[in-house]
């Protein structure tokens, strides 16, 4: 459970841009990530998710990718499940509807919401905007932005609290599925120096041979030293009353 509502806040915008949508600048991919997601893909491919999944697909390593793959897929379809929230009280605009919605489309709102002022919300306006005309066959522009505070009230505030559990388990056990993926990599990297001090055991990693851009080899690194102990949170499964709303 988060201890406050800033906690919650924070971990609703570090998710939102975990599940962002990743896109070239200036014709640029970011971090050589060249390959984007083909059209009509679902939701779920234009996040991060997309690109751990092209890794199994293609392994530079020589490790079975299988459980990587199976708690992404896990997470991607709880994230693309449509549920209705009932009775949401939008009282800037004296609107109470039920509200259809994607669970992912409500986490990339809610994140967004929390990280920017009104100014740079026009998508998530339009997002609403969209929602509310189901409930109500007109809704202006100025009444979205009215409804924003009270959405993001209604679902971070009720809807993402109870799914923070249930969000927990999926990246917890995804971290823990690229931990076991690393570890044969880490046993064949992993090795002392022969020049090393007996006074100050120095440890080195032997690179891939392929890896050979300078940032690449900082991030395999840093990669293969995280490697080097368990994840911090031990494996948890969640009460089933965590799981049977929304």
């Amino acid at each position: 459970m988060h201890r406050t509502y800033a906690f919650s806040r924070l971990f609703t915008l570090f998710l939102g841009d975990f599940l962002s949508e990743i896109k070239a600048y200036n014709g640029r991919p970011a971090l050589g990530l060249s390959k984007p997601a083909p059209n009509g893909a679902p939701p779920s491919d234009k996040t991060f998710l997309f690109h751990i999944r092209q890794v199994c697909t293609n392994p530079k390593l020589e490790t079975d990718s299988t459980r990587v793959r199976q708690t992404v897929d896990a997470f991607a379809e709880w994230l693309e499940g449509e549920f209705t929230a009932r009775h949401v009280n939008l009282s800037a605009i004296g609107l109470v509807a039920d509200l259809r919605i994607t669970r992912i489309k409500y986490i990339q709102m809610c994140g967004d919401i929390a990280k920017h002022n009104l100014a740079r919300l026009e998508k998530r306006v339009n997002d609403l905007r969209k929602l509310l005309e189901v409930a109500k066959p007109s809704v202006s522009e100025q009444d979205a932005y009215l409804a924003v505070e009270g959405f993001f009230e209604w679902f971070q505030g009720n809807i993402f609290i109870y799914h923070s559990s249930q969000i927990a388990e999926f990246l917890n056990n995804i971290r823990w599925s690229i931990y076991e993926y690393l570890q044969p990599e880490f046993q064949r990297s992993w090795h002392r120096p022969d020049n090393g001090a007996t006074d100050f055991p120095a440890y080195e990693f032997r690179m891939p041979s392929d890896v050979t851009e300078p940032l690449a080899q900082a991030m395999y690194w840093n990669l293969m030293n995280r490697s080097r102990s368990q994840p911090f949170m031990p494996q948890f499964v969640i009460h089933e009353n965590f799981r049977r709303r929304y």
